[in-house]
């Protein structure tokens, strides 16, 4: 078993995988629809049938699923097939859901006979496929070193955050920051464009200045250039924002800034921006902008 297994090729897994493979890495990938693989497939990996094969061909197995209810289908989880696909293995769940669920997953994942290893990353889709992702890594000590090095040709940095689902929260407190800058990006955007002010210096004196960021930088970028194409879509970040939501209610911990940009990527769905980048949440604020102006109550 010295393959390793990749689990989901989408918007984040399939560049993952990429770089994966391309660092000589022994890679066998799977995903639900299995044209998205032919990329890999090219690039020198083996292509599984079904996730069972990987769990067959590889000790250590990195998922990037969508959502709770993909990390179960694949793994078989509430079937027979799940003991015989976790145990001996390494789990490693990169995706984002629920810390509460990683923890059930990982007392499952260890009774049936494996070790468990949660390693969400923050960046998207350009630090991806440029192998600059960072990675929080939870679970026992033993299985997160040797999980750890795999992930190098992905992540410019993996950082420890102690037992689950230390990662996944950190995670989350991550994009809470996120969330809400790109939120004021957006509005401080939207201000400007309504004052008569050049977008194009607005990015210039931000880019020159204390509070520019890489983060800034792109999503600026694309908002002069009206470029929308999805790195995080509306839809993924309103998923985090929930997620975000629920654990600061679970915990009793006030969030109100998220609060609102929940309002405001809620309404950016509500009007089919979904699968645009999160930067079209401008989208919701002009909106409001055109409510006031036409003198409607919220």
């Amino acid at each position: 078993m010295n393959e390793v297994g990749f689990l989901g090729m989408g918007i984040m897994g399939r560049p993952m995988a990429v770089n994966l493979v391309r660092a000589g890495t022994p890679l066998v990938v799977w995903n639900r629809t299995a044209a998205r693989c032919e990329p890999l497939r090219q690039e020198g990996a083996r292509v599984a049938a079904s996730p069972a094969e990987v769990f067959e061909r590889a000790r250590v197995v990195l998922l990037m699923l969508a959502d709770e209810e993909a990390v179960d289908a694949a793994l078989g989880r509430g079937t027979s097939r799940f003991a015989a696909n976790v145990a001996g293995h390494v789990v490693v769940h990169m995706g984002t859901t629920s810390p509460a669920y990683s923890a059930e997953l990982a007392a499952a994942v260890r009774e049936a006979g494996g070790d468990y290893v949660e390693a969400p990353v923050s960046g998207s889709r350009g630090p991806a496929r440029a192998g600059r992702l960072v990675a929080m890594l939870a679970g026992d000590p033993g299985a997160v070193e040797e999980v750890r090095p795999l992930l190098a040709p992905m992540c410019r940095e993996t950082i420890v955050c102690g037992a689950v689902p230390g990662a996944l929260l950190m995670k989350l407190a991550v994009n809470l920051f996120l969330i809400t800058m790109v939120s004021g990006l957006a509005e401080a955007a939207h201000f400007a464009v309504r004052h008569g002010l050049d977008l194009e210096r607005f990015r210039q004196v931000l880019d020159a200045g204390p509070m520019a960021s890489v983060v800034s930088r792109e999503k600026a970028r694309k908002l002069v250039e009206g470029d929308f194409e999805a790195q995080a879509a509306i839809a993924d970040v309103l998923k985090n924002n929930r997620l975000i939501a629920e654990s600061a209610r679970a915990s009793g911990v006030a969030s109100p800034l998220l609060d609102v940009c929940h309002g405001l990527f809620s309404r950016a769905m509500t009007l089919g921006h979904g699968a645009m980048d999160m930067v079209a949440v401008v989208r919701a604020v002009e909106a409001e902008t055109e409510r006031l102006t036409r003198g409607e109550q919220a």
